[in-house]
């Protein structure tokens, strides 16, 4: 007696459970002009994703501000935390969102909302110049915006530098009068010439600094994004205490303190403290780095 297999066809024609949203299982109390400026804000669908996660996680809890990690926006998105942490410094960079402390929140002043410059008046979106024709910036004594001829004319525009009258293989004739007239390149220096000025010591770039600690604390430690003049007098004094007092340095001093640091500076406490950018910029925490007490 053979077995017959019987195909079940039930699975096939059972009927799924509609998916609805409903009011009872929660909802977002939010403005309709944030939401408005929103939609007309000109980001990117990563930067949106965050600004929405931002405003689930905050104002879908009755919350203004709140302690956000990439990982849980990277988590209710779908993105990759790379693409968090970016588009999310981004959004800090042209104030659509704030930092509270170590909480992040939507900037409900949607005036300080910083739009990207229009199309050809910025260095970061140059337009493309038309077939046949290649725009340049101002150079030299060039006037602004020059244009080349199209292609296949023969004549080019003047471009501010006369060329001098004696060029080529004639020799300037020596006389007796151009010979006494030395220019004022040509005269030695004598006792009554001005020293030239000191140089003063480069300014820090404090941006260069912030983007390096950034970068090495990745998603363990919130970023660091504004650079006041409290944080530049704060860096300096820091740098100067350095054993390389420069970019390299403050990179070895930060890798050192997250090789050193210990759970509890990563929040793992009852306060819910975590370290900051300002936190390093202490002269105690460079100590405790040097003296292994940290």
């Amino acid at each position: 007696m053979t077995n017959v297999a019987y195909a079940d066809f039930g699975a096939t024609h059972a009927c799924k459970e509609p998916n609805v949203a409903e009011l009872e299982d929660g909802y977002v109390k939010l403005a309709n002009t944030l939401l408005d400026a929103l939609l007309m804000a000109d980001i990117t669908l990563h930067q949106q994703k965050v600004m929405l996660a931002i405003i689930r996680k905050t104002y879908g809890f009755n919350k203004k501000v709140d302690r956000i990690t990439n990982a849980q926006i990277a988590k209710i998105t779908g993105l990759p935390e790379t693409r968090v942490c970016t588009a999310k410094n981004q959004l800090l960079a042209r104030k659509f969102l704030l930092m509270d402390g170590n909480c992040i929140g939507v900037n409900k002043v949607i005036s300080e909302w910083q739009s990207l410059p229009k199309k050809g008046n910025t260095q970061n979106r140059e337009s493309l110049p038309e077939k046949g024709k290649e725009i340049f910036p101002e150079m030299g004594n060039t006037q602004k915006g020059e244009i080349f001829p199209e292609t296949g004319k023969k004549t080019f525009p003047e471009m501010g530098n006369n060329s001098s009258p004696k060029q080529g293989n004639t020799k300037d004739t020596i006389t007796k009068d151009n010979k006494n007239n030395k220019t004022h390149s040509q005269l030695p220096l004598t006792a009554n010439c001005a020293k030239p000025e000191k140089r003063k010591p480069n300014p820090l770039d404090c941006e260069a600094y912030l983007n390096a600690y950034n970068e090495i604390v990745g998603d363990r430690l919130p970023h660091a994004v504004e650079a006041s003049n409290e944080r530049k007098r704060k860096l300096k004094l820091l740098v100067e205490s350095l054993v390389k007092p420069n970019l390299e340095g403050f990179q070895d001093y930060v890798n050192a303190f997250m090789q050193r640091a210990r759970p509890f500076h990563f929040g793992d406490n009852d306060r819910g403290w975590v370290a900051t950018f300002d936190f390093l910029l202490n002269r105690k925490t460079l100590t405790k780095i040097r003296e292994g007490t940290l």
